[in-house]
């Protein structure tokens, strides 16, 4: 069993297209836990409607609108999940049918699988429909071409080959870290350093956690070609400058005193 912990604000849209993917998934044994940074009702009323339609194990925590408060939702569904293991991603991307099925595979003790995204550029973000989800014809180089997608190198990341996925993971110069679109590893070694900063708003409060989580002692591996999820467009208007300032010197601070624990975590 594992826990999925979807975070989300105000994209219902494209959450519904997440939850679809959820449906598609070859292993079966999850929940889901939707992490909502204070989104309006259109959200909460999407997944109430959702949850009557499917099979899926859902559930919906939130906390009021107060600004960017990631980091303390995420805490909270942290709490809420039930299984020893996690896996993280947000409610933007679409997941590939075997995208849990992958994490648990290749997990291991104190092991952080760090994946990546494929992009989609707008149009092609707002018309992915159902169909094409559980079709899964959305991950095909071919037909995403076909739709106006650009081509480009980063395609291989769609790749269906696990010894093409496994060569081009090693190979990859981008390095293993804590992103929380696509990244899985224990709950108890979450907890072991307190969870999320929160203090830290948008701009690397994940990585954050990730480099508190290898002072520790956690090791980080590459499945950026192995872990596939596509990446819905949209625009970002919470972000400030003053906002990664904050997060870069918190971040500078947790790698200069190599600090494991955070005073501003779950507890």
């Amino acid at each position: 069993m594992v826990s999925l912990i979807i975070s989300t604000y105000n994209q219902p849209e494209w959450l519904q297209k997440v939850l679809w993917s959820c449906e598609t998934q070859t292993f079966k044994a999850f929940e889901i836990i939707i992490a909502d940074d204070g989104s309006s009702e259109e959200t909460s009323n999407l997944i109430t409607t959702f949850k009557k339609q499917s099979k899926l194990k859902i559930h919906h925590v939130w906390h009021e609108d107060q600004g960017f408060r990631k980091t303390v939702i995420l805490n909270k569904a942290i709490k809420k999940s039930q299984y020893d293991y996690l896996i993280f991603t947000d409610g933007d991307c679409v997941l590939r049918a075997d995208f849990i099925e992958t994490h648990m595979t290749l997990r291991q003790p104190k092991l952080v699988l760090s994946g990546g995204y494929f992009k989609l550029n707008l149009q092609l973000s707002q018309n992915i429909n159902h169909m094409d989800i559980t079709s899964q014809i959305c991950f095909d180089s071919a037909w995403l071409i076909a739709q106006g997608q650009p081509k480009s190198f980063k395609m291989h990341k769609l790749t269906t080959s696990k010894i093409l996925a496994n060569i081009l993971n090693t190979l990859t110069p981008t390095k293993a870290t804590f992103d929380g679109m696509n990244v899985s590893t224990w709950k108890a070694d979450i907890l072991k350093v307190n969870g999320f900063d929160e203090r830290m708003q948008y701009g690397g409060e994940d990585r954050e956690l990730g480099e508190r989580l290898a002072n520790n002692g956690s090791r980080f591996k590459q499945i950026r070609y192995s872990a596939i999820c596509l990446h819905l467009e949209h625009e970002r208007g919470y972000v400030t400058p003053e906002m990664i300032a904050k997060n870069n010197a918190i971040r500078k601070t947790t790698r200069k005193e190599q600090r494991v624990w955070t005073h501003y975590g779950i507890n």
